[in-house]
């Protein structure tokens, strides 16, 4: 192996690089739960200098809440996007619904989806604003999600330098999206979203101060590493990759490293061979896939307008076109030479068999070419006419399909140009931007194959920084500007004898041989073989290589005397078709049973005309396998015709002729004759029918088969229209999960409210009712039950239909439609039968928006604060009394209803000499002469009743027993509820003179 200068190279590092900036993620249905882990990973104290941009499947008439779930999780700012809003670091950015998304010169810029299912392209089309604007700055993260969003999108950040991440589909609620991008083969790293965020803030901390992808300091860059990486990619992908320029490689590599965030080549090369996946991952990040639709419009415009045009006017008619576009990526450049030469031949009014052969390193890229599918972005790169030519719109607007006219003829295969034999009799090789990444030699012995595999006068096109160089013997210059050459025949060189060891790397990392394997013979015995195999061919028999079917492949020798052009329609010549008289049913006989059995086939002595005259011909049919052994996928048959040593004959009356003068005059000889020609007329139309036969049955089976293409083409135009219905039901159903979650959400937190809210208003006692307009109840509290009969099942019925406890107060609806007409409060006192007294208010109801949806009643309990203002009256009103009593001049005695004295004032003791203290130990009547005591009980039973009681003169025994006359003033004592408590007595000495005018009653 050569060595190779690596400390030149790794010492150049660029300082310039700026930190990532814009992170786009992406989701679907169960993509809360992974924002929420991606979000609540993220340190709080960090400051990754990044915006992340949150795209998800929305539904379009429903609001989102998505901007408030994720603000729970993270200390950034999060914006739910406004039209033109400005990214800054370290703050979330939320798509609203019903929108797409773009970035364009540090803002989000939206757009109105006027599609009714767009869901599955909207992530994509953000994804592609990302690489176009940000390119190695841009980080694209798909997460959970059904269908196929994001993935188109991660390959153009991929392929612009950004890192794109997806979430690992094992812990993806729905694994749909995360799959779809997986096998684009576009992923850089795979993780669950609560290790993307350290992931990320790693890569922010490596790139501090220095560019992202490169790796700084001496020794981490060796060239026994280098080897050791080379080494594994040839051994376990079978492509060497160490003719390529060391810059492309050392990038490439150095990408890798970053993604795993390794400090050395050693470290990565030992990481290689712990992870074989790792390899295959380098080997699709190797080729670069810098492609695009006419790239290069001036070169195209001169492949155009001089090249294509002569093509097709010098080529034979018949002949198909032949293209090679080599290293052709993701399928831009061949479509795009298939477009030119489609209008090509339709401005020479022409139509002809072109096949492409569009070949390329990275078989991801030959799937994508296959497939033809691509963004809506190229719009950009094709004019508006070819686009709708070409092209056919597909979800939604946000990819395009390449048409089949223009699919079918492409054959793309997974090739590379260093190790694999070329294609051969080309008119065209297309060679644009790949040969920059080789080094010199393999350039010097690629442009001789490529000379190799055009056909005399064919053209190779060449990239704007790439030329034939020392090889300019071989083609000559048609349009040095735009790289277009043409091969010449005067070269010694033309026609080389071309075998691939030319291609292999001499100098680089050698391969161990193979066991067993046989030394390559020597240049001098393989010319003699040559020599020798030219003139085996020369004095071989005439043959034919032909299919199954007898569609001659090639001719050797001159066949002319057994086969002939059919009559009709030129079309594929078929060796059937065109035997002569006599050949056919032979012919036909032997290759069905070289066909059938796989063997060897003979058919001798065939007699065929040729020219008025009969040939025998011995025919033999054998199947050809390739030099290594193997049969071929399409088999092939090669048929030789030997014409025999008695090759001419008469005619077969000329022979019959002669048998007859050789017989003499033998009896019959002429009906004989006669019988043997209409024997052999009746077997040649016999023959004749049943070939036409034939052939009418194998038209009949063409047509039966066209009309299986076209019911096959239906059915196919069915499916796809299935698998758009099943597209937009998927959209619509993503959509829905995502409203699910967030509603889901949303009733958790309105019942953790309502519960809170149960819980205070149970918890305050306070008996509260809320109705509508109408009157209907909405809900109510526990302690409202206690005042108005209601139990769960009432709400929705109108208040009115309520009976209440409440004594003397029936005017509830009214005072309630009063504050919803006037929109004053109301507050009264109400006592209910229980005799519990509350303060009711009545209030409107008013929403945050101010908007008065009802009333609200309220009930407090008020029954202890009546209780302790009636204890207060009573207070207050006893010692009032108490302050009339000591100061009246009258004895004041007071007795309850069972007699008993409760109260005796100052001047009870002197007028009848009792102490307070006596007296209240004393029975009522204890003081009343005996034969006035029912006198007494009737005026205070009266009393009791109700009836008013006048002044009445009597008399009171006094402590000393002696008779006091006095007048008794009687007062009926009454509580709050007009309950009798007792009896007041003022008693007043009779003076002498009133006693002698007025006898007692």
């Amino acid at each position: 192996m050569n060595s190779v200068d690596l400390s030149v190279a790794s010492a150049k590092v660029d300082d310039t690089e700026r930190p990532l900036k814009v992170v786009g993620i992406g989701a679907s249905a169960g993509g809360l739960a992974a924002f929420e882990a991606f979000f609540r990973s993220v340190p709080t104290d960090a400051e990754s200098g990044m915006a992340f941009v949150l795209v998800q499947h929305l539904a379009p008439d429903h609001p989102s809440i998505l901007s408030e779930l994720i603000q729970r999780y993270t200390s950034m700012q999060v914006f739910e996007i406004q039209q033109d809003m400005p990214v800054r670091p370290n703050c979330v950015y939320v798509i609203p619904p019903n929108h797409e998304l773009l970035y364009l010169d540090g803002r989000l810029t939206l757009h109105v989806r006027t599609r009714l299912h767009g869901g599955p392209q909207t992530i994509d089309i953000f994804f592609n604003s990302l690489a176009r604007q940000l390119r190695d700055r841009a980080v694209g993260i798909v997460l959970s999600g059904s269908g196929s969003d994001g993935a188109i999108g991660l390959r153009a950040i991929r392929k612009a330098g950004g890192l794109t991440m997806v979430q690992t589909p094992a812990t993806a609620q729905f694994h749909g999206m995360p799959h779809s991008a997986m096998e684009t083969g576009e992923v850089d790293i795979d993780l669950p979203p609560d290790q993307m965020a350290a992931h990320l803030m790693s890569l922010t901390h490596q790139r501090s101060g220095k560019r992202w992808m490169s790796l700084a300091g001496a020794g981490i860059w060796s060239q026994d590493a280098y080897v050791a990486v080379m080494q594994l990619l040839r051994s376990q992908t079978g492509h060497d990759f160490s003719q390529y320029k060391l810059g492309t490689i050392r990038r490439r590599i150095e990408r890798r490293m970053a993604v795993h965030q390794l400090d050395s080549l050693d470290a990565y090369a030992a990481y290689l061979r712990q992870t074989p996946g790792e390899v295959r991952n380098l080997y699709f990040d190797l080729p670069i896939g810098v492609t695009a639709f006419f790239r290069d419009p001036e070169a195209f415009q001169m492949l155009e307008r001089s090249i294509l045009p002569r093509l097709l006017a010098e080529k034979d008619p018949s002949s198909a076109v032949r293209i090679w576009s080599v290293g052709c990526s993701t399928g831009e450049e061949p479509y795009s030479i298939g477009m030119l030469v489609a209008e090509a031949m339709e401005r020479l009014q022409q139509q002809r068999k072109v096949q492409i052969f569009a070949t390329d390193l990275n078989s991801r890229a030959i799937s994508v070419a296959r497939a033809g599918v691509y963004p809506a972005s190229i719009a950009s790169e094709l004019s508006l006419s070819r686009l709708s030519r070409f092209f056919t719109p597909e979800m939604g607007g946000s990819a395009y399909r390449v048409h089949k006219y223009l699919r079918d003829m492409m054959v793309f295969s997974e090739h590379d140009v260093i190790r694999d034999p070329p294609f051969s009799r080309l008119d065209l090789i297309v060679c644009r931007n790949l040969l920059i990444y080789f080094e010199g030699d393999l350039q010097k012995r690629l442009i001789p194959l490529f000379h190799y595999a055009l056909k005399p006068g064919g053209t190779l096109f060449l990239g704007p920084s790439e030329s034939v160089g020392e090889n300019g013997e071989l083609f000559s210059v048609l349009d040095r500007l735009a790289k277009l050459f043409r091969r010449r025949e005067d070269s010694k060189s033309t026609r080389p004898s071309y075998t691939t060891a030319t291609l292999l790397p001499t100098t680089r990392i050698e391969a161990a041989p193979h066991p067993g394997q046989e030394k390559r013979e020597s240049p001098m015995k393989t010319s003699l073989r040559d020599i020798a195999e030219q003139a085996l061919l020369r004095i071989a028999p005439a043959s034919a290589l032909v299919n199954a079917q007898g569609d001659i492949r090639y001719l050797h020798g001159r066949t002319g005397h057994f086969l002939e052009p059919a009559p009709g329609e030129a079309g594929v010549n078929n060796i059937l078709k065109m035997a002569r008289e006599g050949l056919r049913p032979a012919l036909e006989a032997a290759l069905r049973a070289a066909v059938s059995h796989q063997e060897v086939s003979p058919a001798p002595r065939v007699q065929i005309r040729t020219n008025g005259h009969f040939a025998i011909v011995n025919l033999t049919i054998r199947q050809v396998t390739s030099p290594g052994g193997d049969t071929p996928g399409d088999p092939l048959y090669l048929v030789v015709f030997e014409v025999s040593a008695n090759a001419e004959l008469n005619t077969v009356a000329a022979q019959v002729a002669t048998s007859s003068e050789l017989a003499g005059n033998v009896p019959g000889s002429g009906d004989e004759l006669q019988e043997l020609r209409r024997a052999l007329r009746v077997r040649d139309e016999h023959l004749k029918s049943m070939s036409e036969a034939l052939e009418r049955s194998s038209e009949e089976l063409r047509s039966s088969n066209e009309e299986m293409q076209a019911v096959n083409e239906e059915l196919q135009s069915t499916n796809e229209e299935l698998e758009t219905s099943k597209e937009e039901l998927q959209a619509v159903n993503e959509e829905l999960t995502t409203v699910n979650t967030e509603l889901q959400i949303k009733v958790t937190d309105l019942s953790r409210a309502n519960n809170d809210m149960n819980n205070l208003l149970a918890g305050t006692g306070i008996g509260t009712l809320f109705v509508d307009h109408d009157l209907r109840i909405l809900r109510f509290t526990p302690a409202t039950s206690t005042i108005i009969n209601l139990i769960p099942g009432d709400v929705g019925r109108p208040i009115s239909h309520i009976a209440s406890n409440l004594v003397g107060y029936d005017k509830l609806v009214p005072d309630v439609l009063a504050v919803l007409d006037t929109l004053e409060n109301f507050e009264l006192d109400v006592q209910t039968s229980q005799q519990r007294w509350y303060t009711m208010r009545i209030q409107p109801y008013r929403t945050l928006d101010y908007v008065i949806e009802g009333a609200v009643i309220t009930f407090v309990d008020i029954t202890e604060v009546r209780q302790a203002q009636e204890a207060l009256r009573k207070v207050i009103g006893l010692s009032h009394m108490a302050r009339m009593l000591r100061d009246s001049d009258a004895a004041v005695v007071i007795e309850d209803i069972e007699g008993r004295t409760q109260a005796w004032n100052e001047a009870a003791r002197r007028l009848y000499g009792w102490d307070e203290s006596e007296a209240l130990l004393l029975p009522a009547h204890a003081r009343i002469p005996v034969a006035l005591r029912d006198d007494h009980e009737n005026r205070i039973s009266a009393l009791r009743n109700g009836k008013a009681a006048i002044p009445w003169l009597t008399q009171r025994l006094r402590k000393d027993a002696k008779v006091q006359e006095v007048w008794v003033t009687a007062t009926a004592l009454r509580d709050g509820r007009n309950r009798l408590r007792g009896v007041a007595l003022m008693e007043q000495p009779v003076s002498p003179i009133e006693t002698a005018s007025k006898p007692l009653p």
